[in-house]
């Protein structure tokens, strides 16, 4: 069984506390088809944002009166792709901001252009961060319902063990290990070995 994705429409966050700025990029954003949160600090932005409920980006004024951008970049840690917006250009801090895997630094006043294409990437960057969060959310799901006994057994089929090697290395008969192995197969909806292995591969990531 394939992991199938459901998209939620997608979402550009703009946090920025010059109202003038905010508001015209809201207004010119959603002119075009997107939808738009705006907000004017970073305190309301990280208590009321739903971050990984859909697809998003975030433009993000680098100076608010409640922290800095790069803090901000911080405490979220990859979650949404960043774009940060300054009325200077600063280049210490734009550099710190790429390093730290920023998607652009613009400056202030934005052609609009520059802002379509800047944020589209942005948001084809959030698309992938949240459809590998939802796959990895169900591959999750997925091991979770396993017994610890399935566990064992499914670790050891990955490798490419036989069945009968299997029950002798778990104590166990080898029709025993067939059954356990067709409902590891089952559970994780895997409809072959290497759909399987793949799966495992990606738990495994996830766990790391």
């Amino acid at each position: 069984m394939a992991i199938i994705v459901n998209i939620p429409d997608q979402v550009v966050f703009v946090v920025d506390d010059d109202a003038h700025i905010r508001n015209a990029f809201g207004r010119l954003l959603r002119s075009n088809g997107y939808c738009v949160e705006t907000y004017e600090d970073a305190g309301s932005f990280m208590r009321r944002a739903e971050l990984k409920r859909a697809p998003a980006c975030l433009l993000l004024d680098v100076r608010l009166p409640d922290s800095n951008g790069i803090e901000v970049q911080r405490q979220l840690d990859g979650i949404v792709p960043i774009v940060f917006l300054s009325a200077h250009d600063e280049f210490d801090i734009a550099v710190t901001a790429m390093k730290e895997g920023a998607m652009d630094f613009l400056v202030k006043p934005v052609d609009e252009s520059i802002l379509f294409e800047t944020t589209e990437r942005a948001l084809d960057c959030g698309r992938r961060l949240f459809e590998q969060r939802e796959r990895r959310k169900e591959i999750e799901r997925r091991v979770a319902t396993l017994t610890p006994r399935e566990r064992e057994v499914m670790e050891l089929v990955v490798t490419g063990r036989r069945n009968k090697v299997i029950g002798y290395e778990l104590g166990a008969a080898e029709k025993t290990i067939k059954q356990h192995r067709a409902r590891v197969m089952e559970k994780m909806g895997a409809n072959s070995l290497a759909m399987l292995v793949q799966l495992c591969s990606q738990y495994e990531a996830i766990a790391l």
